[in-house]
Formats: C-alpha cells, structure tokens, sequence
C-alpha cells in the first residue's frame, strides 16, 4: 500500500470550520472529487478505505463516531472515552467526512489514523522519502500536522526522527564544539585539591535532624570526611562545614 506521492503532505490544509460543509462533488463520473479543501486523488482510495476498516477495530473511534452521529450529548457514552480522545472530543476537535475521522486544529484539519503500519507509513512518507529528504524535526512535524494525527503523535514523531539511520549518519551536528578534556594536576600538598560527594535522603538525625551527609577526600594523601548537613544546605552553608 503506497500514498500517491504528489502534494501527499496537504491531506486537509484550509479545512472548514462548519460539519455543514459539502466535502465532495460527485456529478461526473471520473472526476477529481474534492475533500475539506484537497483532492481525493492525493491519496489512493485503498489507503482511506484500509484506515476506514481500522476504525472498526479501535474501541476509541467506535465510541466517537457514534457521539458525533448523534444530536445529543452521551454522557455513557462520554465515560467510555480515554485521554486525550475525551479533551479533543469536548473541544470540538473532531469533524466526520465520509465516516472518515478528521482532527481540527485552526485552519487545519488532519485525517485521524490509528493502524500502527497507517502511522508509519505517513511518517516514512512525510520524512523519508526523496521529495521530502529527510528534513528537520521542525519541517516534518509541520507536514504531519497538515497530514494526519493519532494519539502522542508528536512524541512518536520525535522518536522516529531520533532513530533514523540515515539522518544519524548524514546530520552533522550544530553549535559550539566541546572543549577538549582538561587534565586536573597532582595535588602536592595534603588538602590542596579536593573531591565532594553527597549522600542524601538519609532518616533524619540528632539535634539538627540532619538528613545528609558530605563525604570530602583529600586527593593527596586520600584521607576522608564525613560531614553531616542538610539536603537543603546552600554552597555558602556546604563552605561554613569546614
């Protein structure tokens, strides 16, 4: 299954605001028809006919097609929903074209997708492929919002991203170089160079109900403190404990 590779990105830009709106115009056989603002033949019928048969097994857009089918509010109906699908629900996020599922967000509104191979396949599409090579996180997110959403999909997006081989091996990196490794010199008096730990959450104890403690190591002759604070202790407080 393959999505017509032409302006793919574009699935719903410019969607309407209205559920009134007429989403196709079929009077010619053969015609390109017209949907929120697109045209169908973006994406093959078979793609939105496949994530069609995928709602059908989601409990989730079950529930809200048959919410937004209704006139009235279902509060049964509502306690079955789950995060986020309950707040973008209440919010009026989502407009059904076609017994599709579209997700609104301003001006946009994406096709809705829930099929695992569905999800990956837009992002292959958004990010992978020669057209869109390989952009940057900020670029493919921006052509995904205007292409579909699912749950998190901003997270899953920046994961993928993370972990795509080609952009981890092409990609250079941006910024300041790291400076290089700095040798620290040998102490050549007891107490000259010193290393600090701390161990805290620790019961509280003794009059001051001290609940760490700092453990001090002279690297020359490496002898050790132990110190009682506080967790809360400022630097000022740390210096006073010699």
């Amino acid at each position: 299954m393959e999505i017509d590779r032409k302006n793919n990105f574009r699935v719903s830009e410019w969607a309407p605001e209205s559920g009134t709106f007429d989403s196709g115009n079929t009077d010619s056989e053969g015609t390109e028809t017209s949907i929120l603002g697109i045209r169908s033949s973006e994406l093959h019928n078979k793609f939105l006919n496949a994530v069609l048969n995928s709602y059908a097994k989601h409990k989730q857009c079950g529930i809200l097609l048959q919410l937004l089918q209704q006139r009235y509010r279902s509060p049964e109906l509502e306690s079955q929903l789950e995060e986020p699908w309950l707040r973008a629900y209440k919010d009026n996020k989502f407009l059904p074209v076609d017994v599709l599922l579209y997700h609104r967000e301003r001006h946009t509104s994406a096709l809705t997708v829930v099929d695992r191979d569905h999800i990956s396949l837009i992002l292959q599409e958004c990010h992978d492929c020669t057209y869109m090579g390989h952009m940057s996180e900020d670029r493919t997110k921006e052509r995904v919002a205007n292409t579909a959403w699912w749950p998190k999909w901003e997270k899953g997006l920046s994961e993928y991203i993370n972990t795509c081989e080609r952009c981890q091996k092409a990609n250079r990196k941006h910024g300041m170089m790291y400076g290089l490794l700095q040798q620290i010199e040998e102490p050549k008096h007891p107490w000259e160079t010193i290393n600090m730990d701390w161990v805290t959450g620790l019961v509280p104890g003794g009059k001051e109900n001290y609940n760490a403690c700092v453990i001090i190591v002279d690297r020359f002759s490496k002898s050790m403190r132990c110190l009682t604070c506080h967790k809360e202790d400022t630097a000022m407080d740390t210096a006073l404990l010699f």
